[in-house]
């Protein structure tokens, strides 16, 4: 499995280039470590928490910028089994974030407070993914 913990300096100029007036939903693939990885120097290193456990430090820091700004997640699920994809892949975390827009999420993500806590994140994750999305109608079938 690869791992991808932060964007790339491409993949983050990308985003800041679609349109940014409207409603985003980010899908949160998270796949975590089994024991947290800190930067020597921050106070938790030598802890042993595990990576949900530093996850949770990361989700008590952040959310509450992240409600401030208009966020919520709108849909959590339990991964079970990829039935259509690679098959070492498998997630902790499964859950579709929404923003008011894009000008929402950089604001979160260039917070300073969100800046200090982001660590936490990073200690956790062994890979995750993360995708903007547009809303749109459901409609009733496929395609």
């Amino acid at each position: 499995m690869s791992h991808y913990i932060d964007p790339s300096r491409d993949q983050f100029e990308a985003f800041k280039a679609l349109e940014r007036g409207h409603p985003i939903e980010m899908l949160n693939l998270v796949k975590f470590r089994d024991t947290a990885a800190y930067p020597d120097s921050h106070a938790l290193a030598k802890t042993g928490l595990s990576g949900a456990e530093a996850y949770a430090n990361y989700g008590r820091e952040t959310g509450p910028i992240f409600a401030n700004l208009g966020g919520k997640i709108i849909w959590r699920g339990v991964f079970e089994t990829t039935l259509i994809g690679p098959g070492d892949e498998a997630w902790d975390e499964v859950f579709i974030a929404r923003y008011p827009d894009a000008h929402a999420f950089l604001s979160m993500v260039t917070n300073p407070d969100y800046q200090k806590a982001v660590v936490h994140r990073q200690a956790a994750v062994a890979t995750s993914r993360l995708i903007r999305t547009k809303p749109s109608d459901s409609g009733a079938t496929f395609g």
